[in-house]
């Protein structure tokens, strides 16, 4: 006899006080589901907010444990802890090492600001947060630079080097990419606002200058709308660039009869109006670790409640976790 996914998972949810989580780049059987759905700081907010005790978070590793972190009380669950490959590209000894790679080019500790982005291990947040730094997300991104700015020290940004970049260019600011040669030299951090870990979003990173002219040659009146983790070549020839929440409004907020092709992942794209919304890609730009999901997996979990033997829970401890809210609050009190 099979089960019906859907119904089992509506009856758990409302049995045993369980909200499930969707973040928008999830499949839509799985983000359809969801009792809350939204971008990373979104999601983890409003389940902060949210009375019930437990959490089923349909996302990705650090998203999970942003909701741990804000949220200590709540048994977070997730139905796969997927790994964001970006997050994964640096941890606590990486950390270290790029602020170790600037003391040693002349830029004392004190005098660096880190900045990591919210797609990030929370072990990194924790290291951040206990420099004094703080936590970013691509939407106010602008916001928390300009401010860390103000302190006059260097701004170390983690890990994703086009949000960095992208976001010191629209501020007229100078920026350098740790282990990457420009004319045939080191990055000098010495000589640059920003300095940028080399990680990045392999999923954004598909989005080409020749897709932006193909679109512009079959529609010369097309809009070209794509997120910052695009490379700043990509971000520079489009008409927009903002968050995936900032990319959803724009999109909405255009004629209907206007044009336009959406640089960011595939799922949320497919999701936004059906006339004249175009994926800037000729492959699909699908994240992997996103779409591991399952309605199974999010059954299976809910179940694995039921029967007093929850799977998947996301655990951080005591030290990490309070560092690395700390640093979430730093930004959260940025207005």
């Amino acid at each position: 006899m099979s089960i019906d996914y859907r119904a089992e998972i509506e009856r758990m949810k409302q049995e045993h006080n369980i909200t499930v989580v969707a973040h928008f780049y999830q499949r839509d059987e799985v983000f359809e589901v969801g009792d809350i759905t939204g971008d990373s700081l979104e999601l983890a907010r409003r389940c902060q907010a949210d009375e019930n005790p437990w959490v089923v978070f349909c996302g990705v590793g650090f998203m999970g444990q942003s909701v741990k972190v804000i949220a200590p009380h709540k048994r977070v669950l997730m139905p796969k802890i997927a790994c964001c490959a970006m997050a994964r590209m640096i941890d606590g000894s990486y950390f270290d090492e790029s602020v170790e790679y600037m003391v040693q080019r002349g830029i004392p500790k004190e005098n660096i600001l880190p900045i990591t982005y919210i797609n990030s291990d929370a072990t990194v947040k924790s290291k951040v947060g206990e420099m004094g730094g703080l936590v970013c997300t691509s939407s106010n991104a602008f916001k928390i630079i300009e401010k860390g700015l103000e302190s006059g020290k260097k701004i170390l940004f983690v890990p994703d080097r086009c949000l960095g970049q992208n976001f010191a260019n629209s501020m007229g600011l100078k920026s350098c990419v740790i282990g990457v040669e420009e004319d045939g030299k080191e990055c000098d951090p010495k000589e640059a606002d920003v300095i940028c870990f080399n990680g990045f979003c392999s999923v954004h990173q598909l989005f080409t200058l020749d897709d932006i002219n193909f679109y512009r040659e079959k529609y010369p009146d097309i809009l070209i709308a794509v997120h910052p983790e695009c490379d700043p070549a990509i971000v520079q020839a489009s008409d927009f660039s903002g968050s995936t929440s900032q990319l959803i409004k724009y999109v909405n907020e255009l004629d209907i009869d206007q044009k336009v092709a959406v640089g960011t992942e595939y799922n949320l794209v497919n999701r936004m109006r059906e006339k004249n919304t175009f994926v800037l890609s000729s492959t699909k730009p699908e994240c992997p670790t996103m779409n591991e999901t399952t309605l199974e997996d999010v059954y299976l979990t809910l179940k694995s409640i039921e029967d007093g033997k929850p799977i998947n829970e996301i655990v951080v401890d005591e030290h990490t976790a309070k560092w690395a809210n700390i640093a979430l609050e730093r930004m959260l009190a940025i207005k």
